[in-house]
């Protein structure tokens, strides 16, 4: 068993980071495996050396312990980039220029009907799919509907990923209607980082060999898209385990700038890994 922990240094560590980070290190523990560190820092405009160095205190103060050297998402441009390059040569990229605004604009259109939402939000309706606009230095979005054909039937019959997670527990499989319907020309590369998560996580998880992925069930849904690329690029496929989130008292999920469950402010205000741990729901 090979598992991860893969926050982004754009702020620090809370209860629900903490939570996700000691699941997957028991999980590797248990089963006398690896436990890995990634730094999601591909948002280089927000992303902070003083956030990343955080991580690093926060989480050895936890207990956790990790395999070195790290691997940052930011020495990995190239391997992004042949990604890209080698959807680009099979057809399956197209440049789009649309903003939010024209987003919008378009799924309140009358003929649109209902709105579908995705794991990125508003299902992208395919206002540049055709149109053919240069792509050096655009935003660059999957055709799903190529994407679809260049599998086949075959490819899409055995397209499924395996659920451990007890809420979502068991076989999961991926259809050509939902991944038309659902989520659309997913967004692989954006104009100012050149990547996307979706594409990132992909490819980095394969690389490190990671077998076992433990994330938050808000991330449930964005794993049909990653079981797609991983088809694509055939590349091996995860067992998944979406656990439940960590909620403040009004149950809403705890976001980085809720500093007051920092837990870098735990440890400066005296508590010790133990009481922050049994704040948690049982591991």
């Amino acid at each position: 068993m090979i598992t991860r922990f893969a926050p982004s240094p754009t702020g620090l560590l809370h209860l629900g980071h903490a939570y996700s980070a000691l699941v997957a290190f028991r999980a590797a523990e248990r089963a006398k495996g690896r436990f890995l560190l990634r730094i999601e820092d591909i948002d280089h405009t927000r992303s902070r050396p003083a956030f990343e160095e955080a991580i690093y205190r926060d989480l050895h103060w936890l207990g956790i312990n990790w395999e070195t050297p790290v691997m940052r998402q930011s020495d990995r441009q190239n391997a992004y980039r042949d990604a890209l390059d080698f959807l680009d040569e099979r057809g399956l990229l197209y440049a789009c220029t649309c903003t939010r605004r024209d987003i919008e604009a378009a799924l309140s259109a009358p003929q649109e009907g209902d709105v579908q939402i995705g794991p990125d939000g508003p299902v992208y309706p395919g206002t540049c799919r055709d149109k053919n606009h240069p792509k050096s230095g655009a935003t660059l979005r999957l055709n799903i509907v190529k994407a679809i054909e260049y599998l086949g039937d075959v490819a899409l019959k055995d397209m499924s990923f395996q659920e451990v997670g007890q809420r979502y527990e068991g076989e999961h499989r991926l259809r050509p209607d939902d991944l038309l319907n659902g989520f659309g020309d997913i967004v692989l590369a954006r104009k100012d980082i050149g990547t996307s998560y979706h594409l990132a996580v992909v490819l980095d998880d394969a690389a490190q060999g990671v077998t076992h992925i433990f994330r938050g069930e808000d991330m449930f849904s964005a794993t049909y898209i990653h079981r797609l690329l991983q088809a694509l690029f055939k590349l091996p496929v995860p067992q998944y385990h979406h656990h439940q989130l960590i909620r403040d008292e009004d149950g809403k999920r705890l976001a980085k700038r809720d500093d007051a469950r920092a837990i870098a402010v735990y440890h400066r205000s005296g508590l010790s890994p133990e009481d922050v741990i049994t704040k948690l729901p049982s591991i």
